[in-house]
């Protein structure tokens, strides 16, 4: 059998719906793990959130963060595989945001250092709520005004707003670049993300197959911004909690988050196979 690559989304699949991965979850990978098996994350999160909520998992293959933008190694952080703005694009979307009165989160990677900047007087009750889950973030960057948010060596816009401010951003921008429109699974709020043409975590996923010589891949997800990884995978397993378009293009449902859906299939079609 050629090798496998098993990767799967975080928040709404993997994770519960406290943003904890449960200890029967990270028990069962660990041990497959041990046994050989290839299995790794794909999110939108960055790998300092995300490290911190899969802490217990002991895989240590590289793992898809910022919905595609990197691949890092979870162990060094080093960045092996990335998704830049060139200035022209990024001063583009920073102009039309703010034209239209979004105030928007920007991430940057200069000298070494990821940053996400935003104006420290315009937040809205979304952003604010961001912010405070991330007080002590060492990457948190506040500046004076909407000139200072830079525009060298970004990534990923992240807005959140109202549906009628986002929705024709939505529409203007996805046929450019690369676009997550969507509800914040915790707070219901609308978010529109932002990144580089030819960014998903689809692209992403082969990459790290190559990486690893993997020839078949095996996904799980809940969003919208998985179904370009299921389009790609050998076989897709959306969890019973999933949005309804990821279900119709799914290989089977699984049980849902909260149930460990993800390590179960695992442990029923992985258990003692290389």
């Amino acid at each position: 059998m050629p090798a496998t690559l098993y990767i799967s989304d975080l928040d709404g699949t993997l994770m519960k719906n406290d943003q904890t991965i449960s200890a029967f979850t990270a028990e069962a990978i660990n041990m497959l793990v041990k046994q050989g098996l290839h299995f790794s994350y794909a999110t939108a999160r960055s790998i300092l959130t995300a490290s911190k909520i899969t802490e217990n998992i002991t895989a240590g293959i590289p793992v898809i963060v910022y919905n595609g933008s990197f691949i890092q190694d979870s162990k060094t952080r080093e960045i092996l595989y990335s998704r830049f703005f060139d200035k022209t694009s990024a001063e583009l979307i920073l102009r039309q945001l703010l034209s239209s009165g979004v105030y928007p989160i920007v991430y940057s990677h200069t000298g070494g250092c990821e940053r996400f900047s935003y104006c420290r007087d315009r937040q809205n009750s979304g952003i604010s709520a961001f912010l405070s889950e991330r007080r002590n973030d060492v990457r948190n960057t506040p500046v004076a005004g909407a000139a200072q948010l830079p525009t060298d060596d970004c990534f990923y816009f992240t807005c959140i707003d109202s549906e009628e401010k986002l929705y024709p951003l939505y529409r203007q921008f996805k046929e450019e670049f690369y676009c997550v429109y969507q509800k914040d699974i915790y707070s219901g709020e609308q978010w529109l993300e932002i990144m580089p043409a030819k960014t998903s975590k689809a692209n992403a996923v082969l990459h790290l197959a190559r990486l690893l010589g993997c020839r078949r891949i095996v996904c799980f997800g809940d969003g919208i911004n998985d179904i370009p990884m299921f389009r790609i995978a050998d076989e897709c397993y959306a969890v019973a909690n999933a949005a309804p378009e990821l279900k119709e293009i799914a290989t089977d449902i699984i049980p849902c988050n909260n149930e460990d859906g993800v390590a179960k299939w695992l442990l029923a079609h992985c258990l003692n196979q290389r």
